[in-house]
């Protein structure tokens, strides 16, 4: 059975491939097959292959499946600008019905575990009448919430948890991500209340790591709410 999720952020540069590539590597620390899909990604440097992203690349290294590039990111615009108005000015369609197919190609792969990536944070605009929130309802895919610890991300993350619920999904977990190396003010206390009040269970917390280097963070993961016991590893 093959176990796909949808991360999204509270916001932009909250460390969503950060946490992506480290649930991959957790996974794969329990034995699974791992792949990721990033529909959508502006800011792509051109290279002699094509426009690449650095973040679809980071996922391409961190999941177990050698996937070509264009299955990982199908999608790929040069300027590091709201997606829907690069698309625009590149005159591409972006059409979630279309993405949501590129996915399920992945889904069906020989994964055992998939990530699909999101880009920004919950209602991001492809097009004048889509959303890229319409991608995991087309798919109906539970939602891990990756929240960036920062002055605000409570009310972030709680209207974030909102909507997703509100758009008829699970918030499979969430992790706290603090992405500024001076930390948080009172950041326990900040902990504390969205672990009351948002409606999943936390998977990890990961402080700030200047390298963000995913494979230490998998260790700070708990995958064990988003599989079933029959793809736990045996207790030694």
């Amino acid at each position: 059975m093959t176990h796909t999720f949808f991360v999204t952020g509270t916001n932009t540069e909250v460390g969503k491939t950060y946490v992506s590539a480290a649930l991959l590597q957790a996974a794969a620390a329990r034995g699974l097959q791992t792949a990721a899909v990033k529909p959508v990604a502006s800011g792509c440097e051109l290279t002699e292959e094509g426009l690449r992203n650095s973040d679809a690349l980071t996922l391409q290294q961190a999941m177990t499946l050698d996937l070509p590039y264009q299955q990982v990111n199908p999608v790929a615009l040069e300027p590091a600008i709201a997606p829907h108005i690069a698309a625009m000015e590149a005159r591409k369609n972006l059409d979630a019905g279309r993405l949501a197919g590129v996915c399920r190609g992945v889904m069906s792969s020989a994964a055992d575990f998939v990530v699909i990536e999101g880009a920004g944070g919950w209602r991001v605009p492809l097009g004048p009448r889509t959303m890229l929130s319409d991608l995991p309802r087309t798919l109906q895919l539970p939602v891990i919430l990756v929240v960036g610890m920062e002055l605000g991300c409570i009310n972030h993350a709680l209207l974030t948890a909102e909507a997703i619920r509100r758009d008829g999904l699970q918030l499979a977990g969430w992790v706290g991500n603090f992405v500024r190396e001076a930390g948080m003010a009172r950041a326990e206390e900040n902990l504390g209340t969205l672990r009351a009040l948002l409606p999943a269970p936390c998977l990890g917390v990961l402080p700030f790591d200047e390298q963000a280097d995913y494979r230490n963070a998998a260790a700070l993961l708990d995958l064990s709410p988003l599989l079933p016991a029959a793809d736990q590893p045996e207790a030694e």
